[in-house]
């Protein structure tokens, strides 16, 4: 059962507000809270416990799977791997997302990491929110690590967020694409106080026609850190580009490492990256609507981060 706390957590982390349709796993506290499959989404624990596989029928159209944590006792520290193995000519959502609510002293951490098989011509939306609540002294720690095989002509899209309440965080995502295959990754981070923050992304092309996009969009606010790495490896006839922009604030610090290799002549690979502060007459602007100077850079921010 999913108790009141949880289930607010669930709203922040998975826009859930009840039980959801389809396929889903709602992990709570280290234990399956929830489960439910369909005729075409099958989702099964492991033999050891360490996490789940979740196969997706050839041919799956229009549905979706959620696979949310909750953590909200202090103290807990988990490891879980989710295997993904989505099938031929496949069109599905999965959503994804933990949530750390720490109202004690001792650090809560879940470590998982997701591993997707993604089959010819599939295609996958993937939405992953991170999120962190409670008064407790005890750190809210998230470390995802996400790692994708793409077979010939497949498509995934990954939408990656933490925006709020998450202290320390590690996030690792690797991919491998064939032929034709074409991933798209948007992150959208925001750190205050003292979090930090490392995102880390390389992607190997390693087909004809094969194409990745990544984006990173960031705020840091007080004395945070952040540090976003993404690597491109063009290994065949293939197109990459991969761009951070950041807006730093009060005493943060940023670190953007973009790094491209070219091991085929027709790789087109392209990096962009670009870190400042809001501009002061943006900020003006808006106080002259009747805008605070702080309502004026919130506004600025969530604009900027949508």
């Amino acid at each position: 059962m999913v108790d009141e706390i949880q289930m607010t957590i669930l709203e922040q982390v998975a826009d859930l507000h009840a039980v959801p349709e389809g396929a889903y796993n709602i992990r709570a506290n280290g234990q399956t809270a929830s489960r439910n499959t369909t005729a075409n989404i099958d989702i099964v624990s492991k033999e050891d416990g360490s996490g789940i596989d979740i196969r997706i029928r050839p041919g799956t159209k229009n549905e979706s799977v959620h696979i949310p944590v909750v953590l909200s006792e202090s103290g807990l520290k988990e490891t879980v791997y989710n295997d993904f193995y989505i099938g031929e000519d496949a069109d599905v959502v999965i959503v994804a997302g933990c949530g750390i609510h720490n109202c004690g002293s001792q650090d809560s951490e879940h470590d998982g990491v997701h591993r997707f098989f993604v089959g010819k011509n599939a295609k996958v939306k993937y939405v992953e929110k991170h999120y962190g609540s409670g008064e407790g002294r005890g750190g809210r720690i998230l470390n995802p690590g996400t790692e994708v095989t793409m077979e010939e002509g497949s498509y995934m899209e990954m939408e990656m967020t933490q925006l709020k309440g998450v202290d320390s965080t590690n996030r690792s995502t690797t991919a491998d694409l064939a032929s034709g295959a074409k991933l798209v990754i948007r992150e959208r981070l925001l750190t205050h106080g003292s979090q930090k923050a490392v995102s880390s992304f390389e992607v190997s092309l390693n087909g004809k026609d094969a194409s990745a996009n990544v984006i990173s969009r960031s705020v840091a606010r007080e004395e945070s850190e952040q540090t976003f790495i993404s690597k491109i490896n063009g290994n065949a006839e293939c197109a990459g580009h991969t761009e951070c922009d950041a807006i730093i604030m009060d005493n943060a610090k940023i670190a953007a490492v973009p790094e491209l290799t070219a091991n085929h002549p027709d790789a087109a690979l392209i990096h962009e990256a670009a870190i400042g502060k809001i501009a002061g007459e943006q900020i003006v602007k808006l106080m002259t609507l009747g805008l605070t100077e702080e309502e004026a850079e919130n506004q600025i921010i969530n604009g900027f981060l949508k």
